[in-house]
């Protein structure tokens, strides 16, 4: 039986009302979007005509997820809260901690010794508050939330960025940090600014090489990272009906690389064929029965201009494969440009590894698909060039290639199949490599492609494509090879050609599999007890934050201007620093290591005047002499600052290490959100130039904290070495409740005053 289907009968049975109630009262039609929002408003917020872009609303979700890298500290929040039970279905994923190395089973095993502990705390928390648990191993998140969760019309959060896949099954699924987690876990009302909408209607159909992760890819290239910042991205048009759920799930999931809050379709045939294949059969009827109100109203797609504040059209039947990067994913090149941007830029033409899989690009239809071209490879005597990785999305996606034939022609080709986890998407790839230094190439079917991002070394230069792409590119072992049109020499000297790549959308046999890997949580968890070793490196209770005050505004220092990107994976790397998500003491060390010095171009070297000089040293260690001196300190930064992961950890470790403010010229929304309920200032330039002014031996103090109010600006001071001064504005999106964080030291603590007090 599907999960919550008692809690799922009730939501379709109300959803007509609830949606032609909203519909009455704006007196409009609904785009699928606005359905989803409108119907999903919590009790703090009554119906009405909320403008985009500007009115911050609660929302009541309907479930929680959480991966074990965030769950982490989302957890150990939510035991200070005094609840017994979470407030709504929620679920803890074990699949960012399992290093990729030699294989699925020994990798697997490897990562069940080193990370007992850690598993061990998830699945008694999950145990005793009513959480579902997935096993190490039984995959990536977001998988196996659309193959057994996710269903049409709903709301979710997750704890990754990248929580927006379940939009494949016409959900809004957005990614958040674990404070907004525990907001939803214990009842409250859940934060957003009414999101803006960009349309884009799909029209014509794929063919031949093109795939789903196409249109995202030409999308990303439209729009840039920040280019779907505050906006949720709703897709309609007959091209879209035309793609499978699983293709769509796949643009939904990258949407998060585009800075969108998130990103949906309406219900069509392809989500009701996926709900009945994963054994939902019960949820499609469910779903047909009201799905007028599971998509858009026609007039908002028939003249989109409208309803939604952008739109964007994309041809699918002259969409050409796309390869993006390298060092950001929205670096567009058609296949046929991408040859001569190689060649042009400099970048490594010899291609040293193809990586498929992963939650972006891990389907059925994926792997087949990629598995026709591994079998051709076989077949027409090609030896692949690149080292090839096939990391399934979950154990029943890796039971049911494995049955249907798919796996072994990966490994006849000379594949290896990784285990069900994130593995090198996150950094967790220990790199088969003579010279970790070396400039060179990969491509993956991932999402994201920062330096360093997979393997540490700043010199990959990483690429994004789908997984046939990859596959054909792999087998060449060149950046330059076009499978479109050229052609390889064999094992016999003879020149032969890819044809393009075939497989069906699900498997003809349906799904298998021997063990999901779920454990269902205990219906009393009031005997279940947890243990933390206090003197563990691994895990750590927290304390709560104290609030900030004027006081400590005045005088501060400088921590680090960050130059050009500055990425959550500046602020707070994962790969190997993914064991200290449970411990903020010492994860904090890892503070703004990755982060460019505006100074001198270098990164983890910053000044430190508390001795009246400057002397210099990494961030972490400048940080905690300030804060050792009782000095806070401030963050300066550029466009897009936080871009990426929704990591609450780069706000949590700033926040720790004694950082007051960070002012930059624009925020990515996660990020931006996550300072705000640990009890940070988050301000923007009320003029960019003022960037400028900043320099490194400042004494900088803020002026207007104790009359802060929603709207009005702060006045910054930059008290220079020389004695002279200079000034400026800056701007905040505060409302009166976000205000109230930082008066009581962070949402969390804010919760647990209220809580307490009723």
């Amino acid at each position: 039986m599907p999960f919550d289907l008692d809690i799922l009968k009730t939501h379709y049975e109300t959803l007509a009302q609830r949606v032609e109630k909203a519909k009455a009262i704006l007196g409009r039609p609904l785009t699928l979007s606005e359905k989803i929002l409108f119907s999903h408003l919590h009790t703090d917020s009554p119906l009405a005509d909320y403008k985009r872009g500007k009115d911050y609303v609660f929302f009541a979700p309907d479930r929680v997820a959480m991966q074990d890298a965030t769950a982490q500290m989302a957890l150990l929040q939510f035991m200070t809260c005094g609840r017994d039970k979470v407030a709504v279905p929620s679920t803890v994923h074990c699949d960012h901690l399992i290093l990729a190395k030699e294989g699925a089973d020994k990798d697997l095993r490897i990562a069940l010794d080193e990370n007992e502990e850690v598993y061990q705390f998830l699945a008694d928390v999950s145990n005793k508050y009513g959480i579902g648990f997935w096993k190490p191993g039984a995959g990536i998140i977001h998988q196996v939330v659309l193959e057994n969760y996710a269903f049409p019309g709903g709301m979710m959060i997750g704890t990754d960025s990248h929580t927006p896949n379940a939009g494949g099954l016409g959900m809004l699924a957005i990614g958040v940090g674990g404070a907004d987690a525990v907001d939803v876990m214990v009842g409250m009302g859940w934060e957003l600014k009414m999101p803006k909408l960009i349309g884009v209607k799909l029209t014509g159909s794929m063919s031949g090489w093109t795939s789903s992760k196409d249109v995202i890819l030409k999308v990303a290239g439209i729009l840039t990272v920040n280019g779907g910042t505050g906006a949720i991205v709703e897709y309609f048009g007959e091209g879209a009906k035309a793609l499978s759920c699983t293709g769509k799930g796949t643009i939904c999931n990258m949407g998060a690389e585009i800075g969108a809050t998130t990103s949906t379709f309406g219900y069509d045939e392809s989500m009701s064929r996926y709900l009945r294949s994963t054994g939902r059969a019960e949820v499609a009827d469910l779903a047909d029965s009201v799905a007028a109100h599971l998509t858009g109203d026609a007039a908002c797609y028939e003249a989109p201009e409208k309803y939604f504040d952008q739109v964007i059209e994309i041809d699918l039947s002259t969409l050409e494969p796309h390869v993006n990067g390298p060092y950001t994913p929205d670096l567009a090149w058609p296949i046929s440009k991408f040859a001569q941007a190689v060649k042009e830029n400099g970048y490594p033409q010899k291609l040293e590894v193809g990586l498929i899989g992963s939650c972006t690009n891990s389907s059925y239809e994926d792997l087949d698909r990629a598995a026709s071209l591994a079998r051709q490879a076989v077949v027409k005597k090609l030896k692949t060039k690149a080292e090839f990785t096939v990391t399934p999305g979950s154990e029943q996606i890796r039971f049911t290639v494995a049955r249907d034939g798919q796996l072994e022609a990966f490994e006849q080709m000379g594949g290896v199949v990784l285990a069900n986890a994130c593995g090198p998407c996150i950094g967790q790839w220990q790199r088969h490599t003579d010279d970790p230094n070396r400039a060179n190439s990969i491509i993956t079917s991932f999402n994201r492609n920062f330096s360093k991002r997979n393997d540490g070394n700043p010199q990959t230069r990483s690429f994004v494509a789908s997984p046939e792409i990859v596959t054909a590119l792999a087998i060449a072992g060149d950046l330059t090879f076009n499978p479109l049109t050229d052609t390889l020499i064999n094992e016999d000297g003879e020149a032969v050609r890819l044809d393009p790549p075939v497989g069906v959308e699900l498997p003809v046999k349906g799904f298998a599999v021997e063990d999901l890997g779920y454990q269902e949580p205990a219906k009393d968890g009031s005997e279940v007890t947890i243990q933390v070793n206090p003197t563990s490196d691994r895990l750590q209770l927290l304390s709560p934050f104290e609030p900030i005050t004027h006081h400590q505004l005045q005088h501060l220092r400088l921590l680090i201007k960050a130059k050009g990107k500055c990425t959550t994976d500046h602020i707070s790397m994962a790969g190997p620093w993914l064991v200290y998500r449970g411990h903020l003491e010492n994860i904090s060390n890892n503070c703004f290591i990755g982060a460019v010095n505006y100074y001198n171009d270098k990164t983890n070297h910053v000044a430190n005047y508390v001795n009246g000089d400057a002397s210099y040293m990494p961030v972490p260690d400048s940080a905690r002499k300030y804060k050792a001196a009782g000095i806070g300190t401030v963050v300066f930064g550029e466009q897009n600052y936080g871009e990426g992961s929704s990591r609450e950890h780069a706000a949590m470790e700033p926040r720790y290490l004694g950082v007051k403010a960070v002012i930059v010229k624009s925020f990515a929304r996660i990020h931006e959100t996550n300072l705000k309920k640990q009890g940070m200032l988050a301000f923007t330039f009320a003029n960019v130039e003022d960037y400028d002014l900043v320099r490194q031996d400042d004494t900088i103090s803020i002026r207007g904290f104790d009359d802060m109010a929603p709207g009005q600006s702060l006045t910054v001071i930059l008290h220079h070495a020389d004695g002279t001064e200079a000034s400026f504005e800056v701007n905040h999106t505060y409302n009166e409740a976000q205000i109230a964080w930082i008066r009581s030291g962070s949402a969390l603590n804010k919760i647990r005053e209220e809580l307490l007090e009723a």
